[in-house]
């Protein structure tokens, strides 16, 4: 197939440092390849995944410059680059670009990467009246779906040999992320402080509202073994990855996916997290990592962070959560919505 993927313009594919929607966009493109379809990826000119590339934009507009003008005016270009390509289908993940391309003689697909409620389900439904698949990125994201009709759920997946598996040897817990309060860094502090555990925390804090909760919740919390490290880079991120104990991830809301969790058990390392969202379908407790609600409960399950096998984690990614996986999952959806659209038009 020749298949068009459009990423959003904010951040590069794959990404510098944060950015868990393009990391999944550069392994889909890389699997695809893989497989033997053509791909085009239109996201941005300093975009680096290697495959065929296009973009309106030289350089990623930033996370904190989100507005729907840049988006159409990426989207526009984006959709001429993939009738030029002459693409059999197209995977868009912007909000945009659906409803402004699925009528244009392509057949698409979309992936909602949030949740299925607010503006956010105005949207989909919309697109779902007009015949576009609409993926899901874990059974608990589907079941939130209420009437939008969710074309497939299809878990997002890494290429595991880019990430160095580690021993673990650092002894510390690590928090990865944004600095925000859903990500229950706060009490990931208190956590750690009560298991007699380090805790290193990196997280983008870029924004006024990140600023704000560090300020208020994260900061007054640092010291006695608990360590603001920043916004860290990929080959830092994966060495602070291969030397922790375990990723902690007490999120505090219901997380669609949550690529943290796969990248750490990529790099060998277990997950200690609290049961919300999909954490239920990523870590297998008791076997890649273990789920826990509340402090106490927490700091339990990180002084048993040691008796689990890190090979298993590395196999759980190899197995269930590879960027093969994903694309092939994909294909199926992909030669379906082709197969639809040649019917509508006979």
């Amino acid at each position: 197939m020749r298949i068009a993927v459009v990423a959003p313009p904010w951040l590069p594919v794959p990404p510098p440092a944060y950015g868990g929607t393009e990391l999944v966009l550069d392994g889909l493109c890389r699997g695809l390849a893989d497989l033997g379809h053509e791909v085009l990826l239109y996201a941005t000119g300093d975009s680096t995944t290697d495959v065929p590339r296009a973009w309106t934009y030289d350089v990623a507009r930033g996370v904190e410059s989100i507005n729907p003008a840049s988006e159409l005016c990426h989207v526009i270009g984006a959709y001429q680059a993939a009738r030029d390509f002459r693409a059999d289908v197209v995977h868009d993940h912007t909000l945009t670009g659906p409803v402004y391309g699925h009528d244009r003689g392509i057949p698409v697909v979309t992936t909602n990467h949030g949740p299925f409620s607010g503006d956010l389900s105005v949207l989909y439904r919309a697109l779902a009246a007009a015949r576009v698949p609409i993926v899901a990125i874990s059974r608990h994201q589907a079941a939130s779906a209420g009437d939008v009709p969710v074309a497939a759920v299809i878990h997002h997946g890494v290429d595991a040999t880019r990430f160095p598996v580690g021993e673990g040897s650092g002894g510390y817990a690590l928090c990865l992320g944004r600095m925000v309060p859903e990500k229950g860094i706060h009490l990931a502090a208190r956590a750690a402080r009560a298991a007699g555990r380090p805790l290193l925390i990196a997280a983008k804090m870029r924004e006024p509202a990140e600023r704000r909760y560090f300020a208020d919740q994260v900061e007054p919390l640092l010291g006695g073994g608990v360590e603001y490290v920043g916004e860290v880079g990929v080959e830092e991120k994966h060495r602070l990855l291969g030397g922790a104990a375990c990723l902690l991830n007490p999120i505090d809301w219901a997380e669609p996916f949550g690529m943290v969790m796969i990248e750490a058990l990529a790099c060998g390392t277990p997950v200690v997290a609290t049961p919300r969202g999909a954490a239920p379908e990523i870590v297998d407790h008791g076997v890649t990592g273990l789920l826990a609600e509340g402090e106490h409960a927490l700091a339990a399950a990180l002084a048993c962070v040691e008796d689990l096998d890190r090979r298993a984690c590395r196999d759980a990614v190899e197995q269930r959560f590879s960027h093969r996986r994903l694309a092939a999952d994909h294909v199926a959806l992909y030669e379906t919505a082709a197969q639809s659209a040649l019917r509508t038009v006979a």
